[in-house]
């Protein structure tokens, strides 16, 4: 049987070894699965919620091991990991645990005389959950328990990097009561996903993860005429104006962009400031970053973690010199973060200026602590900018003018808009 490793990039150890999965246990997963959601979908939804709520519980018990072992899995600080659970995870959970029954109930429509009329929501059976390692609880939770509530069952397939995700979910639905086969989940590779989309049995798929891996469960789905949630790629642009809070826009975009050491989807990559504020922005920016303590993610005090992997840090290298070599400046002087080491994936956090559009460093995701600041002497010329991309997820404005910030937001193809946070 084929296996796979986890090597931690905290120290280059192998942290653990996993099995990938047979194909005949794929099929036998499959098989529970479809029949488990016919009992499933009849559980009332009171019951189906408070085994969510039991199965939240167990991961807030559980906070500060799931948090130790998600450190040495991706390498996110260990004050930040816990939080993970205790925040993020546990609130979104209970809000869509609280919004159940209100979502789930039959929605009455217009009377017609001689009939009776509604529209009823049904399960639609089995939802396969392909979730990601940056944020694996933060992201997974947001299909697992509503998919769960609307009386679907669930088949979890974790990234590589973070296996005990899956684990932890299938040891939190074991102790919360809920019954065999309604959640499972499975390590394998990506041809067997593909497979798995494919199969008749599956009837929705959420994936959150690159663009490349989003055109392949596009792919795979193609024939099956079943729905795809997709939460993929960013380029994420903010735009501070002359008139906004310039300090608290400073404090919290350069937190937005080097938070998880910029490894979110939603993270700032990309900022524009207006001409009038630009200097005291920069230097504020540069100020706060030098004050980032990068190191080993269970000293107390760290920041910033290693990167994901080595790889993925000397992608943002390549990305900075490509720059640079383009006429950018760089702002942070590296040897200020003795634990920055090329070939390893501790990587210090990065601010460029001089920066263009025809720079990958503006336009293509980077993924990693680095974020190019430009110049704009208008309103007009930062909304042409923010919408100079390829991406679509989030973006924001930092201004005192929530009219403006509305007019601003009208003109700016996102998912997701916000005044003043990110």
């Amino acid at each position: 049987m084929k296996t796979f490793q986890v090597i931690s990039p905290v120290d280059g150890s192998v942290y653990l070894e996993r099995e990938y999965v047979t194909a005949s246990h794929i099929e036998t997963v499959l098989t529970t699965a479809k029949a488990a959601q016919k009992a499933w979908k009849a559980v009332p939804l009171s019951e189906r919620i408070a085994i969510c709520e039991r199965a939240v519980a167990y991961f807030i018990e559980h906070a500060d091991a799931i948090g130790t072992e998600l450190t040495w899995q991706m390498g996110r600080p260990i004050a930040y990991t816990p939080n993970e659970i205790r925040r993020g995870f546990q609130e979104r959970a209970r809000y869509m645990m609280q919004s159940a029954i209100g979502a789930l109930s039959d929605v009455p429509v217009s009377e017609k005389e001689g009939f009776q009329r509604f529209i009823r929501r049904e399960a639609l059976g089995t939802v396969f959950v392909v979730a990601p390692w940056n944020y694996p609880y933060l992201t997974s939770v947001n299909v697992v328990i509503p998919a769960l509530l609307a009386g679907n069952t669930v088949i979890l397939k974790h990234a590589q990097q973070t296996p005990l995700c899956a684990e932890r979910y299938a040891e939190a639905f074991k102790a919360a009561g809920l019954p065999e086969g309604v959640f499972q989940y499975i390590h394998t590779t990506h041809d067997y996903v593909a497979r798995i989309i494919a199969d008749s049995r599956v009837d929705f798929v959420a994936f959150t993860g690159s663009v490349s891996g989003g055109h392949a469960v596009q792919r795979a789905a193609a024939e099956r005429f079943i729905a795809t949630g997709l939460e993929l790629g960013g380029k994420d642009p903010a735009y501070v104006r002359a008139d906004g809070n310039v300090a608290f826009a400073v404090e919290n975009l350069v937190d937005g962009a080097l938070f998880n050491s910029g490894q979110s989807c939603c993270g700032i990559e990309r900022i524009y400031v207006h001409e009038k504020v630009y200097d005291e922005f920069v230097h504020g920016a540069v100020d706060l970053v030098n004050k980032y303590i990068l190191g080993n993610p269970f000293d107390a005090g760290t920041h910033l973690g290693p990167m994901v992997r080595t790889s993925a840090a000397e992608f943002v290298r390549e990305q900075i010199r490509e720059a640079v070599s383009q006429g950018a400046d760089v702002l942070i002087d590296h040897s200020l973060f003795p634990s920055n080491q090329v070939g390893t994936p501790y990587l210090a956090p990065q601010l460029l200026v001089n920066v263009n559009h025809s720079m990958r460093i503006m336009t293509e995701e980077t993924f990693g602590p680095a974020v190019g600041i430009m110049k704009v002497s208008s309103d007009e010329e930062a909304i042409a900018l923010m919408n100079d991309s390829d991406y679509g997820l989030t973006a924001s404005v930092w201004t005192g003018d929530a009219d403006a910030a509305l007019f601003i937001g009208n003109q700016i193809e996102t998912g997701t808009w916000f005044m003043n946070r990110c």
